[in-house]
């Protein structure tokens, strides 16, 4: 079964998602978002296919079978732009149905089915169905802040601050990285080999910055510069 306190964070997250869905006006679906080129649609519409293809794929796991998440990344474009130009009910409609359903595939899946495989793509990218649960926890609490409501990364649990940062800091490639510290959490995530600046500030803030989002709203650098991290 998948960790009590990553499944508390799944659940609470999409809780307050689903809220401010629910709350977007038929105009706000169609306002910019804060990612270039998406309007609020795109973003539910994304989080929407991101949660069928992810329940699809734990759904293959259970009964045996290799589901990949997507047929190609063209594919997975393609129906976002399609989805998103769809009715707000319809869209809402799909993301809540959505949503519950991978939630509770989520919570079912069996320790030893934790570690099979799962293609994001035929012959792409694999990941084991044991990490579905911290990826759709990513992709809901950035995607909230990204639709651009009231809802921001300060609002981030401490909790998911943390993962964030500790994910994104085994990430990195090897070489030269900044160190984030999270003064709030007493924390320091250290980037490849943590011979750049140490950046500090608030969790929540350093989970945003080191998302790609913002050059560093409220962080200070020990050398003076915030450097710049790749979008994610």
């Amino acid at each position: 079964m998948a960790d009590a306190q990553l499944l508390e964070l799944l659940d609470s997250g999409t809780r307050r998602l689903v809220r401010s869905v629910d709350g977007l006006t038929d105009e706000q679906w169609s306002e910019p978002s804060l990612l270039p080129g998406w309007t609020r649609a795109h973003v539910v519409a994304h989080l929407t296919l991101n949660a069928e293809a992810l329940g699809a794929a734990l759904e293959g796991v259970h009964e045996g079978r290799a589901v990949p998440m997507y047929a190609s990344d063209e594919a997975r474009d393609a129906e976002i732009v399609a989805l998103a130009e769809q009715e707000p009910s319809t869209i809402r409609d799909r993301f809540y149905a959505s949503s519950t359903v991978l939630g509770e595939w989520v919570e079912e899946l069996a320790d030893n089915l934790a570690g099979a495989t799962v293609e994001r793509t035929p012959g792409g990218r694999t990941f084991t169905a044991g990490q579905v649960g911290t990826m759709r926890t990513r992709e809901v609490e950035i995607h909230h802040a990204d639709l651009g409501l009231d809802y921001t990364a300060a609002d981030w649990p401490p909790a998911f601050a943390a993962l964030v940062l500790a994910t994104r800091a085994a990430d990195h490639p090897p070489g030269p990285g900044p160190v984030a510290h999270a003064v709030d959490l007493d924390q320091r995530f250290v980037f490849g080999d943590g011979s750049g600046p140490t950046v500090s500030g608030p969790g929540s803030a350093l989970a945003w910055w080191v998302t790609g989002r913002g050059p560093g709203e409220g962080l200070t650098s020990d050398d003076g510069q915030v450097p710049r991290m790749e979008p994610w």
